[in-house]
Formats: C-alpha cells, structure tokens, sequence
C-alpha cells in the first residue's frame, strides 16, 4: 500500500510544496512543532533511511541542505535542527525545524494546527529562497 508521501508524490494528494527534483521532494509539515517546519522525502518509497542506495541518500541530504538554508533565510531562527524519526509514516523523510531552542525539536509537545492560509504564506516565504 501506498505511503500518504507517495499520494502526494503521485499528486493524488495536495501539500504545501518547497520544491522537488527528480529524486525529492520539500513539503510543509501540516501539523508542524513549529512554523516553518519541513519535511524532505525521497520519490522512491523506502520505509528505512538507512535503506537507501548511496547515491539517493547523497542525494536526499544534498536536497535537505539546499532546502535548509532557504527555511533560514525566510523564517527567523537560530539554526535549522535535523531529524528522522520513522516511526508515523513508512517512508524514509528528514524533518528540517528552524530552531529557537532545543525545545522546538521535541516530538512529544503538542503540534501546531495552522490554517491553509497561514500554511500558504509560509510556503510561499520559503519558496522565494529556494
């Protein structure tokens, strides 16, 4: 069965999108820790990242650091924290969070709920940048 990453992938569902490539694709995280918070996915469904061939994981983290410094550019911040978790959705993704204090990264505090709009306009501030 298809991940919800492939469906978005696949276009057969919509997401707030960074950018993609051949191999990636940047989406916002639409339950975010914070605003700005993006997840880099690779096209090809693998559930493990550690199961990925060289040359699409090369490719994986050279997406998420250009997909990085544009986050930092449009949304205020001390750093861009790195994560992979794996364990919501079985398909491989880097969660980028811009950070403020290590507590923006934490897993298990409450989400964010933004609205489309506010989802919109975040994208389209990261968007520029990239």
């Amino acid at each position: 069965m298809a991940s919800i990453f492939s469906k978005i992938i696949s276009g057969e569902f919509s997401a707030y999108k960074i950018a993609e490539d051949e191999n990636c694709i940047a989406i916002l995280d639409i339950n975010p820790l914070v605003t700005g918070h993006v997840l880099v996915i690779p096209k090809k469904e693998i559930d493990n990242l550690f199961d990925i061939d060289d040359e699409l994981y090369q490719a994986l983290w050279l997406f998420a650091k250009q997909i990085s410094f544009a986050i930092k550019k449009a949304i205020p911040c001390q750093r861009i924290g790195v994560a992979v978790i794996g364990l919501e959705v079985p398909h491989a993704h880097i969660h980028l969070v811009p950070l403020q204090t290590v507590g923006d990264i934490n897993f298990t505090q409450s989400k964010m709920h933004p609205s489309q709009e506010e989802l919109q306009e975040t994208m389209e501030k990261i968007r520029k940048f990239v």
